[in-house]
């Protein structure tokens, strides 16, 4: 018997575990039905555009998350650097130490890239952007700023993608605490000048 969902917004993390584990080619209509207990009537009532809407609604569900939780402390934390940190505690938690799948960075890597192309690279600008901000805020100079922020946005996601091909979690879990050091330290070094 089909589950009944009174929102939208119910809807959208079970459809977010279906796109993690099958990709969007790989999740037909009845698999999505299947894994997540919905009937055709409601994903339709709810996503009338189909597939390709349940897909940008759970990006657009992602991109609020990681707005109120990771961007905007990082442009607008009072400490930067306690935003910094606070940053990594956060992706640890939404990726669950290494083992949750980012999705955006799949959509990223999929043939279905070009349909998701803006809530694809606006996530990724976005996360740099906030990042390089708190960093020069935290003393860090511009220059390093920048690159730090794209080196860690881009550590984050390869450990993400090598945890997951060894199935060892931990890779995630020591590669955030060895970039957090590094930045840290790298704006501790601006405190100091």
């Amino acid at each position: 018997m089909p589950k009944i969902v009174a929102e939208r917004s119910d809807a959208i993390p079970s459809l977010a575990e279906v796109f993690r584990e099958y990709g969007f080619e790989g999740a037909s209509l009845s698999t999505i039905t299947e894994k997540t207990g919905l009937g055709k009537g409601s994903l339709y009532h709810f996503f009338p555009g189909g597939k390709e809407e349940m897909a940008a609604a759970v990006l657009g569900e992602i991109d609020e998350w990681f707005e109120t939780q990771v961007f905007e402390p990082l442009r607008s934390a009072d400490d930067p650097r306690s935003a910094i940190s606070e940053m990594f505690s956060s992706v640890s938690r939404y990726f669950r130490s290494g083992s949750r799948v980012c999705l955006v960075g799949a959509f990223a890597l999929d043939n279905v890239r070009n349909r998701f192309s803006a809530q694809v690279r606006d996530y990724f600008a976005e996360w740099h952007s906030a990042l390089a901000s708190a960093l020069t805020r935290a003393g860090c100079p511009e220059p390093d700023a920048t690159l730090l922020a794209e080196e860690t946005v881009v550590a984050v996601q390869g450990a993400l993608v090598v945890a997951r091909a060894l199935d060892e979690p931990e890779v995630f879990e020591r590669t955030l605490q060895r970039v957090q050091s590094r930045l840290l330290a790298a704006t501790s070094r601006g405190e100091q000048r």
